[in-house]
C-alpha cells in the first residue's frame, strides 16, 4: 500500500478532499482544475508582513544551534547526530528530551519575543515537524511537552501583538534530504569501504542526497520510481491535527504545509498534495492563510493559474545570496534589486495570489560552519577561505556537554566530502568586506577587492577597522532587499531570528548593528534601488581580466543564442581583442535584459563596474590594471615556521597586512591619488582594471586623478 498509485490509499486522499457535500465558507473549489469560482473575499489580505523565522526551536539545524552539536565530534557512525532523528536517536529519547527541554527554555523566551516586536517586526515564522503532532519512531519519548511549548511560543506572540505562519518544517521521510527536513537522508559511512590510511572516520551525504518523503527516488533516472501516498496521506492528516488544536488561537496567521521540498519533486503530485491540504485546512480554519512553497521553481511556467480565485493563498519563494559565486559588492547589489522584478512578475501569473519572501538573509558567502551539514560541505563550497572566530559560548548556559568545543583539539572527525568545523576553539564564519584596494583573486588585477581583508588571503578577517567596511556593505544590501521583499512582495521572513555565530545570519544581530535602519526610514527604503534601476546608466558589464580564450567565448555564444556565424566569429579573435569584443556583447546583452533579471557573469567572465559620472551608456568606463605586488615570502615563510596551527591565521594575517600598508601609502581611506604615467609603469600595457576606479582629468599637464568608488 505504501509504494501504491492506487488502491485503499488513493481512495483516501480522494475522501479527504473531494465530498462534494462539504460547503467552504466564501468560495467553490473546482477540484478537476484546482482552481475556485464565488469568492466572496471574507477576509481580505492588507497587512505587509515583516517577519522573522524561529529556526533550529522544533527543527534542529547544526550550523544555527553548534552548541546541541558539538558533543558529537569524534563520533562514530553510531555516535554521530547530525539532525533532528538522529539527535533522538543516537541520544536516546529521555536524554534527548532533557537536552531539548533544556534548549527549549533558552533558544526562544518572552523576552526575545518583545525584542522581535520591538525591532518592528509583527509576525513569526515557526517551523514546527510533523512528529510533535503525530510521533513516530524515535522522536516518541523525544519530544515529549513539545506542543506545550508550541502553546507557549503561540501565547507569547500573542502577548506581543505578533502574528504566527505555523509552518510544517520536517515531513516523515524528509521532504528535501537536509537536516532542516528532519533527516539527512541518503548518507553513507565510508569509514569501512576506503582505504585512507588512517582511522578517520568518514560519511558522504551530497553525493547520494534523496528525499524520501514523496517515493522511491532513483538517482540514475532522476525520477522516482513510485509514490509514497502512505506519507503524503499522514503529513495531510498532520495538517488537520494542526488545525485542529489551533484553529481558534488568536496568534495563528495561518500554514504553511511542507517547507522546501526539493526541486526534483514531482510537480503534478506536488500540486495535488498542497491542493488536498488547503481543502483539509480551510474545512477546519477557514480564516486561516495558506503558504505553499515554490520548490525553488519560482518561475510563472511552474505556478502560473494554480489555485486561482482560491482565497488567502500566497506562495513563498526563499532568496539567498549565499550561494552566489564571490564578487564585488556591486553584483550582489544588481541582482538584490532584481528580484522586484521577478516578484512582480509572478505576482501578475499566480494572481490574485499574493508572493512573500519566507526566507533570506544577508549572507553573501558560505562559510557560515555547518550551513551545509554536520562536520560537511557542499562540494566546492566555500569559494573563499574563512573568517574564524572564537566559538560561542552555549547560550543554555553551562552544563550542555562539550560546548564550546575543546580549545586544544583541532579539527575533527567524523569528515564528510567537505570540510567545517571549529579548529582549537576556533569557527568558521562569514567574511569581512573591505573598503581597501586589493588584488583579492591573485591574478594581478584589482578587481575583486572588497571580497579580502587587508591582503589577508586566508581568514577574510579584517582586525584593523580601517579597512573594514562590512556595516556599510551590510546596510546597503539590506536597504535593497528590504525594499524588494516588503514593498514589491507582501512581506518576508528573515532567516534567523538568531543564530550561535552569524549575524548576517540573525536578525536580532543584524538590528543591533544598524544593518537594518531602512525599515525606520521609509523614503531612504524607496530610494535604496535607485542606482540599480537605472541598470546601464549607471553600471557596465566588461569582461573580466586574463581568463582563457574559452571562458570569453563560452558567454559571448550564450549572449548570442549560440548563433553559428557569430560563434565562428569568435573563434577567429585571441588575447586582448577577444576580450574587448567579450566586453561588447557582455555589456549589450546585460544592458538589453538587466531589467528582466540577467546578471553580469556569463560564466564568470564578467563583472559590474561604475560608469564615470555622464558616461555614455555604451561605453564601458575607464579602468587600470596595475601590477602584482610583490610577495614577502621571507615573512610569510618566517611566520609559517614558527606559528602553531591554533595561531597560524593570525600570523600570516600580520605577515601579509604589513605589506598591504606599504603598498597603499598612496590610498588614503579607501581614496588613493596618483599619475596616470606612475601607475601605467607599474602595470603591463594594458587597459583593464579594477570596478569603480573612476579616471577624472586634472587640468592640462597635470596626469589623473583616481577615486575608488566601489
Amino acid at each position: 500500500m505504501r509504494n501504491s498509485r492506487s488502491g485503499s490509499v488513493t481512495k483516501l486522499l480522494l475522501l479527504l478532499t473531494t465530498a462534494t457535500a462539504f460547503e467552504y465558507d466564501g468560495f467553490a473549489p473546482l477540484h478537476d482544475s484546482k482552481t475556485c469560482a464565488s469568492d466572496a473575499h471574507l477576509n481580505p489580505w492588507n497587512e505587509k508582513l515583516v517577519g522573522v523565522n524561529l529556526g533550529s526551536l522544533f527543527v534542529l539545524e547544526p550550523w544555527i544551534t553548534p552548541s546541541l552539536f558539538y558533543q558529537f565530534l569524534g563520533g562514530k557512525s553510531t555516535t554521530t547526530a547530525m539532525d533532528t532523528h538522529s539527535f533522538c536517536e543516537v541520544l536516546g529519547g529521555d536524554e534527548a528530551n532533557a537536552q531539548l527541554r533544556r534548549h527549549w527554555d533558552h533558544w526562544v523566551t518572552d523576552d526575545v519575543v518583545a525584542r522581535l516586536a520591538a525591532t518592528g517586526v509583527n509576525s513569526l515564522r515557526l517551523p514546527v515537524g510533523d512528529y510533535q503532532f503525530a510521533p513516530y519512531g524515535p522522536y516518541k519519548t523525544c519530544f515529549k511537552g513539545s506542543l506545550k511549548r508550541v502553546d507557549a511560543v503561540l501565547d507569547m506572540a500573542h502577548r506581543h501583538n505578533l502574528s504566527v505562519l505555523l509552518d510544517v518544517h520536517a515531513v516523515r521521510g524528509s521532504q528535501n534530504g537536509f537536516d532542516n527536513g528532519g533527516e539527512t537522508v541518503g548518507l553513507a559511512w565510508t569509514s569501512t569501504v576506503r582505504d585512507l590510511g588512517t582511522d578517520a572516520i568518514t560519511f558522504e551525504h551530497w553525493p547520494r542526497r534523496s528525499a524520501a518523503w514523496m517515493g522511491n527516488w532513483n538517482k540514475h533516472t532522476g525520477l522516482y520510481d513510485s509514490i509514497d501516498y502512505a506519507n503524503l496521506n499522514f503529513t495531510l492528516d498532520v495538517l488537520g491535527r494542526i488545525a485542529d488544536r489551533y484553529a481558534d488561537h488568536p496568534a495563528v496567521l495561518g500554514i504553511e504545509p511542507v517547507n522546501e521540498p526539493w526541486n526534483w519533486s514531482p510537480l503534478d503530485i506536488l500540486k495535488d498534495f498542497y491542493w488536498r491540504g488547503y481543502l483539509t485546512i480551510k474545512r477546519r480554519a477557514p480564516k486561516w492563510r495558506y503558504v505553499i512553497h515554490d520548490s525553488f521553481r519560482f518561475t510563472a511556467d511552474a505556478w502560473g493559474g494554480f489555485m486561482r480565485g482560491c482565497p488567502d493563498i500566497a506562495i513563498d519563494t526563499h532568496i539567498y545570496q549565499a550561494w552566489m559565486d564571490p564578487g564585488p559588492r556591486l553584483k550582489f547589489y544588481v541582482d538584490a534589486c532584481q528580484q522586484k522584478a521577478k516578484i512582480a512578475e509572478l505576482e501578475r501569473a499566480f494572481g490574485p495570489v499574493i508572493v512573500i519572501v519566507g526566507e533570506w538573509s544577508l549572507a553573501t558567502d558560505n562559510c557560515a560552519m555547518w550551513l551545509n551539514g554536520f562536520n560537511d560541505n557542499l562540494p566546492g563550497y566555500p569559494k573563499l577561505p574563512c573568517k574564524y572566530v572564537p566559538c560561542a559560548e552555549p547560550y543554555m548556559g553551562k552544563g550542555q556537554p562539550r560546548a564550546p568545543p575543546d580549545r586544544s583539539k583541532p579539527l575533527q572527525g567524523p569528515f564528510g566530502t567537505g570540510v567545517s568545523g571549529p579548529i582549537y576553539g576556533q569557527c568558521p564564519v562569514d567574511r569581512d568586506w573591505p573598503n581597501a584596494l586589493l588584488d583579492s583573486d591573485g591574478d594581478g588585477v584589482i578587481d575583486r577587492l572588497d571580497r579580502l581583508g587587508a591582503g589577508n588571503a586566508l581568514t577574510g578577517n579584517i582586525q584593523n577597522p580601517q579597512f573594514d567596511d562590512t556595516d556599510a556593505v551590510m546596510t546597503a544590501l539590506a536597504s535593497k532587499k528590504l525594499l524588494a521583499f516588503k514593498e514589491v512582495a507582501h512581506g518576508f521572513y528573515f532567516w534567523n531570528f538568531r543564530n550561535e555565530l552569524e549575524p548576517s545570519w540573525s536578525w536580532l544581530a543584524a538590528r543591533d548593528a544598524g544593518w537594518l535602519a531602512a525599515l525606520d526610514d521609509s523614503r531612504a527604503l524607496l530610494e535604496a534601488c535607485a542606482s540599480e534601476d537605472a541598470g546601464a546608466d549607471v553600471y557596465a558589464c566588461v569582461a573580466k581580466n586574463d581568463l582563457p580564450d574559452q571562458t570569453y567565448r563560452d558567454g559571448m555564444a550564450y549572449c548570442v543564442g549560440y548563433d553559428e556565424a557569430a560563434v565562428a566569429s569568435f573563434k577567429a579573435l585571441h588575447n586582448d581583442t577577444l576580450r574587448d569584443r567579450a566586453t561588447e556583447v557582455f555589456a549589450a546583452y546585460w544592458g538589453a535584459h538587466f531589467a528582466t533579471g540577467a546578471t553580469c557573469d556569463f560564466g564568470g567572465a564578467a563583472k559590474l563596474v561604475l560608469r564615470p559620472e555622464g558616461a555614455a551608456p555604451g561605453t564601458p568606463p575607464p579602468a587600470l590594471r596595475v601590477a602584482p605586488p610583490r610577495p614577502a615570502l621571507p615573512r610569510v615563510i618566517a611566520a609559517v615556521a614558527v606559528c602553531s596551527l591554533a595561531l597560524c591565521a593570525a600570523a600570516l594575517f600580520s605577515s601579509l597586512v604589513s605589506q598591504v600598508v606599504s603598498r597603499r601609502s598612496s590610498f588614503r581611506g579607501g581614496v588613493g591619488e596618483t599619475s596616470f604615467s606612475e601607475l601605467r609603469r607599474a602595470a603591463d600595457g594594458d587597459d583593464d582594471g579594477p570596478p569603480g576606479l573612476v579616471v577624472e582629468d586634472k587640468a592640462a599637464g597635470g596626469g589623473s586623478r583616481y577615486v575608488f568608488q566601489g
